[in-house]
């Protein structure tokens, strides 16, 4: 199976997730509910999963107390 780095995969265990970074020894892998996760790729049993990724928040590197401290 040849998956790659931004594929939308299906994992048994933590469900879908999308793949960040593979290579021969390791696949890392950002699941929508239970966060990253890396496996042995030789190992990691994989399926693909239809539809894209769903959009994280992103966050602006300010906490809010920062924020508010800011606006006075």
């Amino acid at each position: 199976m040849s998956l790659k780095a931004g594929q939308y995969i299906r994992h048994a265990k933590y469900g879908l997730g999308t793949i960040v970074t593979r290579d021969e020894e390791r696949t890392t892998v950002d699941f929508d509910t239970a966060g990253v996760k890396i496996f042995v790729t030789t190992l990691a049993t994989f399926e693909p999963a239809e539809g894209q990724s769903p959009r994280k928040k992103r966050t602006n590197g300010r906490s809010r107390k920062s924020a508010a401290a800011a606006a006075h």
